[in-house]
């Protein structure tokens, strides 16, 4: 490779890695607090939304608290409030519907909103861009900086027209250095700078093991008459059996459109599980696939979710910086929701950076932040139902469901748990089995009008990767996938990426793995379940992969 050329720097107070909720927030927050500051947030994406997927039912608590003007807005994007809420339980061929007097007080939707988080943080750019957030799109930061006490103090973008032999290519271009005082890091679930942040400063020392899902969503246009503005439907059970954690929605926006997906947790035991089929198995339910007769399937994508909760949040500060929103991991498992958290955990940082900033401070460790979020609204949003996921990998689908219920109702009505904090057991990665202890799974074919492929799903997703450049799925050890991933667990990454980037080519016991990285819609499942931890994600160039117009 040719020597690198110096980068060019650029100076800012704070940088705010991700334009999600949580790093918009921060962003409008830090300016609302002092417009003197200058802020300067990066994002990977081609435009800011760009990579942002999820159901969404948004709770307005982040919003209400961040800008308590903004129904005033008449470009607001929370055009559709809840108006009706179903919570199913199915078996595949019947559906029953659970009284309303029987959920808890924290799962219903009441004031709640149907929306894209795509639009919501588009919106949320325009109000930052206004107050003089300097927002940079297509910009994927690969690199964190320190000074030589060992604190953060800044990062840097990746250098862009990389060949795939190292060499430059005639668009090459350095990627840039930013100096800051403080850096936020807000990549959402399983982000890259987060990843090594936690490890180099052993930021989940004391804690359980993080835990993770995988949501894979459509948007489809259906006809007026099956359509019901302000609809929300959550199901458990089938496809999924008692053994694999996870659950379905149906939600039903403006325009005739309705989002369906299904969220898989990811400590899943058998690798012949594929996410993608049971989501397009779940969809053939007697009750669910009238809503889509005549309809038209118009986007999909996929993205994971970070779902350890209370016990599994990493210490969210190291010196010059701080983790915010799913970079941490403020989801709510049996709400299904995080947008408000990831917004509140932007805010509640910003502040206390602001402060910094007041007494001259840099590149120190804002302790703040750590000591005060499970006082918070963060905190008490997710302390009464941290022990719902453990008892669903405990106890499975039937009986954890029940007990997390009874586990809820306790906290609402007593402000007290029986089972106290329960910790997470292992690792996703660590959970699947080997092939030997299980069958494959037949699953049917696509019949190409409610149910597809990988290559016509991804397609709609709008994934985008230059061909010739390093790979950004990074396996270490070619020999122990081989060996392993294959051989012992029979190749589960052909099944648990929803987008067909990994295949085992070959016969004869010639197998070759084949990654085909141009169709990574940048959900991080592999980094996450690989069996061995082999598989590294790591950034492409900016702005390629998926471009999400309103998921």
């Amino acid at each position: 490779m040719k020597d690198a050329a110096p980068r060019e720097t650029m100076e800012c107070d704070v940088v705010i890695v991700g334009a999600g909720p949580a790093g918009l927030a921060a962003a409008i927050r830090l300016k609302q607090v002092n417009p003197g500051i200058s802020v300067v947030v990066l994002e990977k994406g081609a435009e800011v939304g760009a990579h942002i997927l999820s159901g969404a039912v948004v709770d307005p608590a982040g919003i209400d608290t961040l800008l308590p003007d903004w129904r005033k807005d008449a470009g607001h994007p929370f055009k559709t409030p809840v108006s009706r809420d179903l919570f199913l339980t199915l078996t595949e061929e019947k559906a029953s519907v659970m009284p309303k007097a029987l959920l808890p007080g924290i799962l219903s939707n009441r004031g709640n909103y149907i929306v894209s988080l795509g639009l919501v943080c588009r919106w949320l750019a325009k109000r930052a861009e206004a107050l003089g957030v300097e927002i940079y799109p297509g910009f994927a930061v690969t690199e964190v900086l320190y000074n030589e006490a060992g604190a953060v103090t800044g990062v840097a973008t990746g250098d862009m027209g990389v060949k795939k032999d190292g060499g430059h290519g005639k668009n090459y271009e350095r990627g840039m250095e930013l100096h800051s005082k403080y850096v936020l890091i807000g990549e959402g679930a399983r982000g890259s700078l987060a990843k090594q942040l936690i490890a180099h400063f052993k930021l989940d020392a004391g804690r359980s093991p993080q835990k993770f899902g995988i949501g894979i969503k459509e948007l489809w246009e259906i006809t007026p008459a099956k359509h019901e503005p302000g609809l929300v439907q959550h199901s458990t059970g089938w496809p999924l059996d008692n053994n694999t954690g996870g659950g379905a929605f149906l939600y039903h926006l403006e325009n005739n459109q309705v989002a369906v997906g299904l969220v898989v947790h990811l400590d899943y035991k058998n690798p012949y599980l594929s996410p993608f089929e049971e989501f397009q198995r779940f969809k053939t339910h007697p009750v669910i696939r009238p809503v889509f007769d005549g309809a038209k399937r118009v986007a999909y994508g996929a993205r994971a979710l970070t779902e350890g909760g209370w016990q599994s949040v990493p210490k969210l500060t190291f010196p010059g910086g701080a983790l915010i929103g799913c970079s941490a991991g403020f989801m709510n498992v049996p709400r299904i929701k995080g947008s408000h958290n990831a917004v509140l955990s932007g805010l509640y940082a910003a502040n206390h950076i602001a402060a910094a900033l007041a007494d001259r401070r840099a590149h120190d460790e804002v302790n703040a932040i750590e000591d005060d979020w499970r006082e918070s609204a963060i905190g008490k949003d997710i302390y009464p139902v941290r022990n719902v996921k453990p008892l669903l990998a405990k106890y499975g689908n039937r009986l954890g469901t029940q007990l997390g219920g009874f586990d809820m109702w306790c906290q609402q009505l007593f402000r007290f748990s029986l089972f106290g904090t329960l910790k997470h057991g292992k690792p996703d990665y660590a959970c699947l089995e080997p092939a030997a202890r299980h069958k494959a799974i037949a699953y049917p074919k696509p019949d190409g009008v409610l149910t597809f492929d990988r290559p016509s799903s991804v397609f709609l997703s709008n994934t985008n990767h230059a061909e010739d450049q390093p790979c950004h799925l990074r396996v270490q050890s070619m020999e122990v996938q081989e060996q392993s991933e294959l051989g012992d667990y029979a190749g589960p990454s052909t099944r648990y990426c929803p987008a067909g980037v990994y295949e085992w080519a070959g016969k004869d016991g010639a197998m070759r793995y084949v990654i085909n990285a141009q169709n990574c819609v940048h959900c991080k499942t592999c980094d996450i379940k690989d069996p061995n931890q082999n598989i590294d994600w790591t950034c492409p160039q900016g702005g390629e992969g998926p471009v999400y117009s309103n998921m």
